[in-house]
Parts: C-alpha cells; sequence; structure tokens
C-alpha cells in the first residue's frame, strides 16, 4: 500500500516540489497544508503515515505546531520529520529530544528527498 505524507510548509513552492518530488520518485500520496494550523486539522482527518514540517512559519512554528501534534490522541503517533536550514548537531539533538524522527536540510535536493524521508522513517522505497 502506498504511504502517506502531509506537507505542512508556508511557501508554495516548497510544497509544490516536495509533493511533486514524493510522487514521482516515491509513488506516495502527497497531502499538503500552508500552515500549521491547517496541517494539524488535515493531520487529524486524513492521519498521514508521516508528516514533513517547516520550522520558520508564521503564527505557528514547525515546534509549535509538532507539540499540537504530540498532544492530540489522533496524531501523537504520526512521525514528523522537519524541513529546515537549521540542522547544526545542537539542533538535532533538540528535535530528537523533543521526538522528531529527523531533520532535513533546506534547500533540499529534490530528487534525494524522497529517499531522505525513506531512510529518516526505516521505509523501503
Amino acid at each position: 500500500m502506498s504511504k502517506r505524507i502531509l506537507v505542512v510548509d508556508n511557501e508554495e513552492y516548497i510544497r509544490e516540489v516536495a509533493q511533486i518530488c514524493l510522487e514521482t520518485v516515491a509513488g506516495w500520496e502527497v497531502l499538503t497544508a500552508a500552515s500549521g494550523m491547517e496541517g494539524i486539522a488535515i493531520a487529524i482527518e486524513e492521519k498521514p503515515d508521516a508528516i514533513l514540517l517547516d520550522i520558520m512559519m508564521p503564527d505557528m512554528d514547525g515546534i509549535a505546531t509538532f507539540q499540537k501534534l504530540q498532544e492530540n490522541e489522533a496524531t501523537r503517533s504520526i512521525p514528523v520529520v522537519l524541513l529546515t536550514a537549521k540542522v547544526q548537531a545542537a539542533d538535532r539533538r533538540r528535535y530528537e529530544a523533543l521526538g522528531i524522527r529527523a531533520a532535513i536540510a533546506k534547500p533540499f535536493d529534490p530528487l534525494q528527498l524522497a529517499s531522505q524521508v525513506a531512510t529518516a522513517l526505516n521505509w523501503s522505497l
């Protein structure tokens, strides 16, 4: 069965590139959200297999969004991979301590995105 990924990023271009790459390279179904609040609503409704979440977003950043997802019984078990420009060792340790599966550096290589997500989540491509 195909995986379903929710991409949450306030930049339309990033959402489009991620969606095209994940659908084309991995054959996954991709849902998108332009904000943390929208992402939470879609996650509750659709129960994706994983969430790709941008850190730097207006209104509610990725960490606050992740914490809201963790507070909700319906979304707590969905693995989250961050998309972020902040991937220093200290940042990675902080994300790991929160329960975030991995962080993928932005800008990402579109052709490598699916394999990076698969590796982070222990999925086969």
